[in-house]
């Protein structure tokens, strides 16, 4: 799975504008596109408090969850991807820590 994000400048705790997209080239039928897409949706649904709930907020305006497997895969992987995914998102996107001035 790939994540891509645009940020906001101010840190906010509504959930961010979500898009999910399964590649037409890997999964010819629309049928499996349209359960890949569910699933995602759903372990999303399930694991999005792990951003809403960040301390001070979070910075993710946009969020793009991209499935790039090669094969469908039951939902408690595509779950454990996605919480992992957040939570890597959650770190990168968090604010640097000030350097502490010397007098």
């Amino acid at each position: 799975m790939r994540f891509i994000w645009r940020l906001t400048e101010v840190p906010t705790a509504n959930p961010p504008q979500v898009l999910i997209s399964v590649s037409k080239r890997t999964f010819k039928r629309a049928v499996d596109r349209n359960r890949l897409k569910r699933l995602v949706r759903e372990a999303y649904r399930l694991n999005k408090h792990v951003l809403l709930e960040a301390p001070g907020g979070h910075s993710v305006a946009l969020l793009g969850l991209i499935y790039t497997g090669k094969e469908e895969k039951p939902f408690a992987v595509v779950e454990k991807k996605l919480t992992s995914g957040l939570e890597r998102l959650l770190n990168e996107t968090r604010p640097a820590p000030a350097a502490a001035e010397v007098s």
